[in-house]
């Protein structure tokens, strides 16, 4: 073997904390993440352990307030983590991603109580959470969500125990639930009123509360140990309390949300592709042919440089759109270009990697198969390319007039 193998990223961190937090991403990816990742995607089993270890880590609150269990680091920060876990296993990075987003709505629109009451436990304490928004006839156009909460003023809250005025029944089935039926609580975007995004309200369910269950989990080309599943409603009671923000709010809860999770998405992408890279890189400097190590090839030399080019692309634009959101400015149009840069560019640098090593290539001896067929799917996630090829087009020229 060459010595000559791939170093770890070049980062250019904001502080020494900062800087001390990475070094012990990196350590536990390595030592927790990555030698299981093959054989349990291949299975197919979901490492809770290692969500715990993350939690008791600090590591599952990183961009939320310190005052509720957070650890306060800018998502300049947040999104380089995410990047390194998703190099290591994406099932990791993308489920931090949507734990993080599962806590977004209570952390920016809960009421102090409600925030008091379960942020700490949702940033450190150990839960997992998912997010709900799509249906099965409802995924792009997820305005058009037929989930419906209803006032029951004069019922029992089971999850409570207590009398409420104001509990929510809940009916309806979600789809595509990343953690669905292994969360611990899901962030639930509900029609409560008219047709249409205005009559959307969001709603904190817990993972145990009657009537709530989820389907056999989808069977995938990629990410087989992130479960991904259906979850039905039938009937399922929430206390008032736990509705998030005011009702009709939901929609721009959930738009707020995607907006950050789309940069969540474009740092696992950037993750996805770098680990490619890394070992395209490390299989062309040892393999030989013609007497040379075919990285001496000009072919091969030219396809690791556009690799190498369209990563430091995608995550310069990931951290730009990262800087702007933690300087408190819009960051929606950037958030968009940077998904739909970072996924296409990673399911580009995947196909090279496994072009690179040729046969071996495409067998699961080597992880650039998996790596290929688990980029694709963030293409998908979190509003398709084609929806982020719509919302910039928006930003550019305003709205279509048809």
């Amino acid at each position: 073997m060459t010595d000559r193998a791939p170093q770890p990223v070049d980062r250019q961190l904001p502080t020494e904390e900062s800087r001390d937090l990475l070094a012990l991403v990196r350590e536990i990816a390595q030592r927790e993440i990555r030698p299981k990742a093959a054989e349990e995607e291949d299975s197919g089993r979901f490492p809770r352990e290692v969500f715990t270890l993350l939690s008791e880590a600090g590591l599952l609150g990183l961009p939320y307030a310190g005052e509720f269990g957070g650890g306060e680091q800018p998502y300049e920060v947040y999104l380089q983590v995410l990047e390194e876990l998703a190099a290591a296993r994406l099932t990791v990075g993308l489920g931090v991603s949507v734990h993080s987003l599962a806590c977004h709505g209570l952390a920016g629109y809960g009421t102090k109580e409600q925030q008091g009451a379960h942020l700490p436990a949702m940033l450190g304490g150990g839960l997992l959470g998912a997010y709900c928004l799509s249906e099965p006839a409802a995924g792009s156009d997820a305005a058009s969500l037929t989930t419906k909460a209803v006032r029951d003023d004069g019922g029992t809250s089971r999850s409570s125990g207590a009398e409420s005025g104001g509990d929510w029944i809940i009916t309806g089935t979600k789809a595509w639930i990343t953690h669905g039926g292994v969360a611990d609580f899901y962030t639930v975007l509900a029609r409560t009123g008219v047709e249409g995004a205005k009559g959307i309200t969001a709603f904190l369910v817990p993972g145990d509360a009657e009537g709530l269950t989820a389907a056999v989990p989808e069977k995938k080309m990629g990410m087989k140990g992130s479960p991904t599943a259906q979850l039905h409603f039938d009937g399922v009671r929430v206390p008032d309390a736990r509705r998030i923000g005011e009702e009709g709010q939901g929609f721009t809860i959930a738009l707020a949300a995607l907006d950050a999770g789309r940069l969540g998405i474009a740092a696992c992408a950037i993750g996805v592709a770098q680990a490619a890279l890394d070992e395209a890189l490390t299989y062309a400097l040892d393999r030989k042919q013609f007497g040379h190590p075919i990285a001496d090839f000009q072919g091969l030399r030219f396809m690791l440089a556009d690799m190498a080019t369209k990563i430091e692309a995608g995550r310069a634009l990931y951290l730009a759109a990262a800087r702007l959101r933690d300087a408190g400015k819009p960051f929606s149009r950037q958030a968009a270009m940077a998904k739909l840069f970072c996924t296409d560019a990673a399911m580009a640098v995947t196909t090279d990697a496994v072009q690179v090593l040729g046969g071996y290539g495409y067998t699961a001896d080597f992880p650039v198969e998996r790596l290929m067929r688990e980029a694709k799917v963030l293409q998908i996630v979190e509003g398709t390319n084609q929806i982020q090829r719509m919302v910039i087009a928006r930003h550019l020229a305003g709205p279509e007039t048809r």
